[in-house]
């Protein structure tokens, strides 16, 4: 992606609350400024009432609620349908166990930007490509970007070649953040690259088209991609 197409997708400009059409559910980075660097954390919209207050998921930090205190500042980003937005709220109330709940001030101003239908990330996810027969065994591999469109696979055992056809199987964090969810696709080989590693052994490297990816899945992969692009930007491949 050139530096210009980048500073044009990634353009801030502002955004109507409606416009963003979050829906209950929808995961947020949630940023505290406690200490000398922001912290971020992952969260889910509970509710909100419109002009007033937000209602979201205490934040967990090792299985730990955060210990957030009436009063202080935090950012909230959403990824939305192709934007990524974020907005300054403030902690108003804080409902702890068993609820675990908090009321954050509605926000004032958004902040966001438009990005492209198939924005690839940087990832490190273990995969394997099944076999076509019953009595054959699959190949181990690693997908190193992804995006909705397709992905780019690591392997040590060659695949077949451009045009062909494998079946991929894969693991997503689950959209309730309880473990993950297996994920499987038929997939086209769209390039394939040799790489020469240091131990004289050799890398295959291929860049594969997703091609009957599940809905879910598809919104899987959208809000992973989202996830580790507010994480670093440096992840936009």
């Amino acid at each position: 992606m050139s530096s210009m197409q980048t500073e044009r997708e990634l353009a801030p400009r502002e955004f109507e609350f409606e416009s963003m059409n979050l829906q209950v559910g929808v995961r947020l980075q949630f940023i505290t400024y406690r200490r000398i660097k922001p912290v971020q954390y992952f969260s889910t919209l509970i509710g909100y009432v419109k002009d007033e207050y937000l209602i979201v998921k205490v934040p967990l930090e090792n299985g730990t609620p955060v210990g957030l205190v009436e009063g202080e500042r935090i950012t909230i980003r959403v990824f939305s349908g192709m934007n990524v937005c974020s907005f300054a709220c403030t902690v108003q109330r804080v409902f702890d166990r068993p609820l675990l709940y908090v009321h954050l001030s509605f926000p004032d101003t958004i902040q966001g930007t438009s990005l492209r239908a198939a924005m690839r990330v940087r990832v490190d996810i273990p995969a394997q490509v099944l076999p076509a027969r019953l009595d054959a065994t699959g190949v181990d591999c690693a997908l190193t970007n992804i995006s909705v469109s397709g992905a780019r696979i690591e392997s040590r055992a060659s695949l077949p070649e451009n045009g062909g056809e494998i079946t991929l199987e894969f693991g997503l964090p689950s959209p309730l953040g309880d473990g993950e969810m297996r994920v499987r696709t038929q997939a086209a080989v769209r390039n394939v690259n040799a790489q020469a590693r240091e131990d004289g052994s050799e890398i295959f490297a291929y860049g594969v088209q997703f091609l009957d990816l599940d809905p879910v899945h598809h919104t899987m992969v959208q809000n992973l991609t989202y996830e580790v692009l507010l994480a670093d930007r440096q992840n936009i491949v």
